[in-house]
């Protein structure tokens, strides 16, 4: 048995001062942090603009996310801070406007779609496996950029039929990562009440630049669509713009204008291709230092695939890759909290929330919640398998949220995730590079801050994989010591 304790942010012995918050917080959300986070049912954080509850415990948690879900919409500093790059669209709306802009796309993501959908996202996935195998045998290599190449470009090819390669690729990528990393340093003048003397004007300005960039690239794709298809003349394709072109109000019978297109465009790219890219990226550094499990995968898709390239109902027989996603899902949720607003006063447990508190479900603490999960912190993919672990799934386990705003794409990031994960593990052998760890760091998502390189390894016919070696390979377990730093 493979199991190991991945790293993770070292919790802080107890709750941290207001300057260190202050300064942590600019870095990561999870540096904030401290062991009773994990073991907690409900926290309280008062900060000077901002009062904050965190839920841990599954009634409540399903009390915000679906059984009062109404009264705890999203929050809307999430709304001002995403405005510049999402507009109003699906992610930061609430109340009648998120209503019919999720009936507007329900069709979508429906099982028919994604099955229309599947040969582009096959075509990305082999242009990936191309861009790899141009790489020489045994490069240590960034799997967090390829990840994040592959994703945009099975988002660009499943919404408007096009290709993303070469410069353009690069530049959303760099546009991507530096509205990320400003984030913190945004949201820190608002939740710290900052004299204004002290707001991050240049990192605002570097922000909205970042956003204006990236929606000019998408723009540029959808403008000639729209165009054609009021016109009378729609195109041939059978994409996911294709969907949300042909998608009317029952109420009204108008379409989505212009820019509400390119704001739920925009939306679909960042939460389609962000999120599984750092759950991809992820589930690489796991395998890596878990060469067993990764052997085993690779015999499964073996066996499922052989020689052909993978069908639409290939991805659901392998179970053991699926559950090497899950388990990733768990140990690094790509969004690690979802930010709610109490829309009037709520008494939780023995606290009074009232109207306009922050209320916060952190699927980050919940998938490593002390009580909710055996042996939180450990990477094991066979634990599905085990009636507690299954238990657990039902109450404590949310990487795509709960209730009528559960994430509408997650079957098509399962899809996606299968497909590239058994292309990458059929073909290639990853190893952990000596001397790298990475760097877990939330904002808008949970990534490494440093990268995640492995060393990949060309399979030659009947490979098996060597063993790491023994300064970087993952030592089994049966519990785990205190969090890595």
């Amino acid at each position: 048995m493979s199991r190991f304790c991945p790293v993770y942010p070292k919790p802080l012995k107890s709750k941290a001062s207001m300057f260190l918050m202050f300064f942590g917080k600019r870095r990561s959300w999870l540096d904030g942090l401290y062991e009773r986070s994990y073991r907690m049912k409900m926290g309280e954080i008062r900060l000077p603009g901002l009062e904050l509850y965190m839920v841990n415990e599954p009634s409540l948690v399903r009390r915000v996310l679906v059984e009062q879900a109404a009264k705890f919409p999203k929050h809307t500093l999430l709304g001002k801070l995403l405005q510049p790059l999402l507009g109003e669209s699906i992610f930061t709306t609430n109340g009648k406007q998120w209503e019919r802009q999720r009936e507007m796309m329900g069709t979508s993501f429906a099982q028919t779609r994604l099955k229309l959908v599947f040969p582009l996202m096959k075509a990305a996935t082999t242009a990936m496996q191309e861009r790899m195998d141009r790489l020489p045998d045994g490069v240590d290599y960034d799997v967090d950029v390829e990840m994040t190449h592959v994703t945009a470009d099975i988002i660009f090819r499943t919404i408007l039929s096009q290709t993303l390669e070469g410069e353009t690729a690069r530049k959303i990528f760099d546009a991507f990562t530096r509205f990320q990393s400003l984030t913190p340093r945004i949201v820190n003048q608002v939740i710290f009440k900052l004299p204004r003397l002290f707001t991050p004007w240049l990192a605002i300005r570097r922000s909205n630049a970042a956003a204006r960039e990236i929606r000019s690239h998408l723009e540029a794709f959808i403008r000639p669509r729209y165009d054609a298809h009021h016109r009378g003349q729609p195109g041939p394709e059978q994409d996911i713009l294709a969907s949300l072109l042909d998608a009317v109000d029952p109420d009204t019978g108008r379409g989505f204008s212009f820019d509400e297109l390119v704001d739920q465009v925009a939306m679909l790219f960042l939460a389609g291709h962000e999120t599984s890219a750092s759950a991809l990226a992820w589930s690489l550094y796991l395998i890596s230092m878990s060469p067993e499990i990764q052997e085993r995968m690779h015999a499964e898709a073996v066996a499922v695939l052989g020689g052909k390239d993978p069908d639409y109902s290939d991805i659901k027989q392998m179970s053991l890759i699926w559950n090497v996603f899950r388990e990733t899902l768990r140990l690094y949720p790509p969004v690690g909290f979802f930010a709610r607003q109490a829309s009037e006063t709520q008494t939780m447990r023995d606290k009074t929330v009232p109207a306009g508190a922050s209320v916060v479900v952190a699927p980050w603490l919940i998938h490593r919640h002390r009580d909710l999960w055996e042996r939180p912190d450990e990477f094991d993919p066979d634990r599905y398998s085990t009636d507690s672990a299954k238990e657990s799934l039902k109450c404590a386990y949310l990487p795509f949220g709960l209730g009528p705003r559960v994430c509408m794409g997650a079957t098509f990031a399962l899809q996606e995730a299968g497909l590239i994960l058994a292309t990458l593990v059929k073909r290639y052998r990853f190893e952990p590079v000596p001397g790298h760890q990475p760097d877990p760091v939330g904002r808008l998502t949970v990534r490494s801050e440093n990268g995640i390189r492995v060393r990949l390894i060309k399979r030659k016919e009947g490979d098996s994989a060597a063993p790491a070696p023994a300064a970087s390979r993952a030592p089994a377990s049966s519990g785990c010591p205190v969090a890595h730093s």
